[in-house]
């Protein structure tokens, strides 16, 4: 027999923060199960454990450790009932009597002071237990429980609001049930029927189905002359394919299970599999797509890995785990001791999930490296898909920038079919080369086409072809790889005589074009002040007239474009103009102005050549209609 029901009260502070928990902390109600299901994996977790080590469980036949449950409808009631460890009345007073054990009052004074819900929901998360989460569908929860290997059971029941009774029972069955008497279904309130047999296998399948016990449920079924039999339905799995050592996981199975996560029908490029074990245990399976997503570059993209506590599912897109430029990545990790908060949607000891994400980046890097150097079809394969935004890692992480630089491959002069790496075009460079030369561009053809790239292509120098968007700001960012310079040939000053024979002859032909033109460029420098800082003679042009360059550590025009369609608005940056000494325009050019600077014709002439040189780098003409008026004027003027 038991003893008499002992009522008991919720501290003030308490009652308060059930409430909270009750109506306010969780955004779905469904997780109910997930944490009542989860809290019965660790009863059966610990009982395996125990009978192991304490000898007063050495008789307990663990041989059907399992999960049930049970569907009164009548009574509507949803009972979940575990054969694990159980527990004796001071543990479940301990456990299951109180929320918070400490902090409580300054917790709810922080609550009242937050007027975000988010922020008062992550303050919630910092105390309590998910059993409590049972009272968003039921009116009364009713717990039943008995120690393996004591003779006593207790029985704890409560309405959530304010007072629980605690009372002594006898004939309970080892381990506990928790008894949900459910809250009418509403449709209108968002509150699902709790007794339907699908979605109760909805709500299994989808946050516990790799729990390592087997969920059992009692189900009818009807067959087509009527009749009714009644049997005993597995819910879940329990088949967790990343706790299953690699060796014995087949190719078919991985490929099953990443179409199951990520509903991509193709089979991955790369699986990733791995274990951790130390001061913090988990295990992950991730895999690189063989396909990039239509939403890749977009805002809304959903990105992140799936995350599992104990097999428990805990959140769909855990964006902590995984950088913005690896969110192609898809997989799941499962954290053996993470501690997570009541609702186990927000993460806590960011330090742990700091050093898992930093080393699932080294392990997708090194994947990608791995297939670098030894199937590099398939590495081109996944560069083609996923270079541009790998290469966003290059101003997101600088940790691993070097082993990014190590992977990036680019499009360059050297072959018009294939990229190259960086460590190929360093293997590849002429000797006395000491700069990894590269030009940005919207396409390849408007790059190769560029009056900047006429003195490189002239001398066999290999040029870099950068063209995503993303380059225009990684390599403000970076400035060398393997101890050699990133050049811009649009930038700066570009000397490619240096490097050839008859160094002295240069020299004498480089004075004498200055001192030929010596009047001339302060003269253009004027007459062009409100385009351009400086016009100068150019060493990179064979055969345009002339071309505009910035100073090494000006913002390119494409990235100012970016910026403003942005809506950053940047100061005007002017640019220089270089105009080729050899080129019949620009000596012509100089005889007109050696003949009479005043000559209004020179003026345009020399708007007309700033406009050309803008045209060719793929620039906007201030003033289109101006630009074209002195054009045909000029071209009238020589028929």
């Amino acid at each position: 027999m038991g003893s008499s029901a002992e009522t008991m009260e919720f501290h003030s502070e308490t009652r308060q923060l059930l409430r909270l928990v009750i109506h306010s902390i969780y955004s779905n109600k469904d997780i109910f199960l997930r944490e009542l299901i989860s809290n019965a994996s660790d009863a059966l977790d610990k009982l395996r454990l125990e009978s192991l080590t304490d000898s007063g469980l050495a008789g307990i036949d663990i041989a059907d450790l399992h999960i049930s449950l049970e569907v009164d409808k009548d009574a509507r009631t949803l009972t979940v009932r575990d054969n694990g460890i159980g527990m004796t009345r001071d543990e479940l007073v301990e456990l299951i009597g109180t929320i918070a054990k400490s902090g409580t009052a300054g917790l709810l004074e922080k609550i009242k002071e937050s007027k975000d819900a988010a922020a008062a929901e992550s303050l919630i998360g910092q105390f309590g237990v998910g059993f409590y989460s049972a009272f968003m569908v039921a009116d009364k929860v009713t717990l039943r429980t008995r120690r393996s290997g004591t003779d006593s059971g207790t029985r704890w029941e409560s309405d959530g609001e304010g007072t629980y009774t605690i009372k002594a029972v006898d004939g309970l069955p080892a381990g506990t049930s928790v008894t949900l008497h459910l809250k009418p279904a509403d449709s209108e309130d968002d509150f699902a029927d709790y007794l339907s047999e699908p979605k109760i296998r909805q709500i299994v399948k989808k946050y516990s189905d790799f729990i390592r016990w087997p969920i059992r449920m009692a189900t009818e079924r009807t067959d087509a002359e009527g009749e009714s039999t009644r049997g005993v339905d597995t819910l879940n799995s329990m088949k967790a394919l990343w706790a299953r050592p690699r060796s014995e996981v087949t190719e078919d199975e991985y490929n099953e299970f990443y179409q199951q996560i990520s509903h991509d029908w193709l089979a991955p490029a790369e699986t990733i599999h791995m274990r951790a074990e130390g001061t913090f245990e988990y295990e992950a399976v991730l895999f690189i797509p063989a396909q990039a997503p239509f939403d890749l570059f977009s805002r809304e993209t959903r990105r992140g890995v799936q995350l599992y506590v104990k097999r428990v599912f805990i959140m769909d897109d855990c964006e902590a785990l995984m950088p913005n430029y690896l969110r192609f990545v898809k997989g799941v990790v499962d954290a053996h001791d993470l501690s997570l908060n009541v609702s186990r949607e927000i993460l806590q000891h960011d330090r742990q999930i700091r050093g898992v994400r930093r080393r699932l980046v080294k392990k997708v890097l090194a994947a990608i490296k791995d297939l670098q150097s030894k199937d590099t079809d398939r590495y081109a394969k996944v560069w083609d898909q996923f270079g541009r935004a790998l290469k966003e890692g290059l101003v997101e992480d600088p940790d691993n920038s070097e082993t990014l630089l190590e992977l990036m491959s680019a499009a360059s002069t050297h072959d018009p079919d294939r990229t190259t790496t960086l460590r190929q075009y360093v293997e590849r460079m002429k000797d006395g080369q000491d700069s990894i030369y590269y030009l940005t561009g919207e396409t390849r053809a408007m790059v190769e086409n560029s009056p900047h790239m006429e003195a490189f292509t002239a001398k066999g120098y290999e040029v870099l072809i950068l063209t995503d968007p993303v380059d225009e700001v990684w390599v403000d960012q970076i400035t060398a790889f393997d101890g050699h310079r990133l050049q811009s040939i649009a930038k700066g000053q570009v000397d490619l005589d240096g490097s050839t024979d008859g160094d002295q002859e240069a020299d004498a032909d480089k004075a004498q074009r200055e001192q030929d033109f010596a009047a001339l460029l302060p003269w253009l420098t004027t007459t062009l002040s409100e385009q351009v800082k400086q016009v100068r003679l150019s060493s990179r042009l064979t055969t345009s007239a002339a071309c505009i360059v910035g100073d090494a550590h000006d913002v390119t025009p494409t990235l100012e474009k970016m910026y403003r369609a942005m809506g950053q608005q940047l100061p005007t940056v002017k640019r220089i103009l270089e105009l080729n000494p050899a080129h019949p325009l620009i000596t012509a050019l100089r005889t007109g102005h050696a003949a009479g600077a005043d000559d209004p014709a020179l003026a345009e002439i020399a708007e007309l050549i700033y406009g050309s040189a803008l045209l060719a780098e793929g620039g906007d003409l201030p003033d289109p209609a101006r630009f074209t008026r002195l054009l045909t004027d000029h071209l009238t003027r020589t028929l």
